[in-house]
């Protein structure tokens, strides 16, 4: 199936309405929007678990669309909230995932011959912010991960968790805080 150019340039809204009666219309969100929340996921709970995180997001969003607030253009913050709450019902895993990490110094997201981007899966960043990360309260690290690795506003983390935006700031200042505690013991171990 080709998707016409024009369903292509048109916002969120306007394709999910679309799919309502044009099912098939729903596939342009997916291609716009499953990549980037496909790298959330891995970095979240693994390449194992991506997959089928993303693909019961996009069951779900696809669901769920008749009830979707076409007044908001992008859908992001409404797919990341869903993606949020299908990793909370696989919290083992994530937990699971920091731990192994720690053991390890190898995050399984890392695949072996390309670029580490930006530093951030070094071994000397990454196992100590995991130990911080697993210390988190699972509504502070949603809303910490959602600005850092998904690079959502305030208000687009407010939307996607269903939350007020001064919650996504106290929670996001309180999980800052936490991080910046335990990075300071593990360098002051280190030294």
């Amino acid at each position: 199936m080709t998707i016409p150019r024009e369903a292509i340039e048109v916002d969120d809204a306007t394709i999910i309405e679309r799919s309502l009666n044009e099912p098939e219309a729903f596939a342009v969100l997916f291609d716009r929007h499953a990549p980037l929340l496909h790298r959330y996921v891995t970095r979240r709970l693994g390449p194992g678990e991506a997959e089928d995180v993303v693909a019961d997001t996009f069951l779900a969003a696809f669901q769920r669309r008749g009830v979707y607030d076409r007044g908001r253009s992008d859908a992001r913050p409404w797919l990341y909230g869903i993606a949020s709450n299908v990793i909370g019902k696989r919290r083992r895993t994530e937990t699971n995932l920091y731990r192994a990490y720690i053991r390890s110094g190898v995050h399984p997201a890392e695949i072996p011959g390309l670029q580490v981007e930006d530093g951030i899966n070094t071994l000397a960043v990454n196992r100590p912010l995991a130990r911080a990360l697993l210390g988190l309260k699972r509504a502070d690290r949603d809303v910490l991960l959602l600005v850092a690795w998904a690079e959502l506003s305030y208000q687009e983390v407010a939307d996607a968790l269903a939350i007020p935006p001064g919650t996504v700031a106290s929670r996001l200042n309180r999980a800052r805080l936490q991080i910046r505690q335990v990075l300071n013991q593990e360098e002051q171990r280190g030294e």
